[in-house]
């Protein structure tokens, strides 16, 4: 079996391992880092084997290319699990989106502020929506007011990212905490 069907591709770019390393010389460098200098292909290739790793063409463009000698396998498995961890605590951009009518009661208005507080204090941006519902149409200054009013009382712990628009039949905005 060869190192290519070994190891196989490495993010679209082969990696060049052992046998398939072109140069007649390189640097080498050791598993702890260390270099142990340049030196034929030959004697970089018998060193890595002695010790039983792979030796690994690391910069290919240098002069000499730079060959590190360690396992490739256990190399290839540490990154795709530092990958897999780094996918896992990226942050999630969620968004939560909250509706309200012109005609809003004040009991409902500040239930709605009080969830939209807690998404921002989860680092949700929060969507919000007005929708305007027959005659509602005719007085579309009362859901402006509606939307105003919210972004102050929420000026505290959020800033506003897209401002409010009317759209349709609708007045949108995007928050997101500060």
């Amino acid at each position: 079996m060869s190192a290519a069907d070994r190891y196989g591709k490495n993010k679209g770019n082969f990696t060049r391992i052992n046998q398939m390393i072109r140069a007649p010389e390189v640097r080498c460098l050791l598993p702890d880092g260390t270099q142990a200098g340049v030196m034929s292909l030959r004697d970089a290739l018998k060193l890595a084997e002695e010790r039983s790793l792979d030796l690994v063409e690391i910069s290919p463009n240098a002069e000499p290319p730079v060959c590190r000698i360690m396992d490739y396998g256990k190399f290839k498995y540490e990154e795709g699990q530092r990958r897999k961890q780094a996918r896992k605590n990226q942050a999630k951009n969620i968004v939560k989106e909250v509706k309200f009518h012109a005609n809003v009661d004040e009991n409902d208005y500040q239930i709605k502020l009080r969830n939209i507080r807690g998404f921002l204090a989860d680092g949700s941006k929060v969507k919000l929506t007005l929708q305007f519902r027959g005659r509602e149409n005719a007085h579309r200054e009362i859901g402006e007011e509606v939307v105003k009013r919210v972004c102050a009382d929420l000026a505290d712990v959020a800033v506003i990212e897209q401002e409010p628009k009317l759209v349709g039949r609708a007045i949108n905005g995007l928050i997101g905490p500060k």
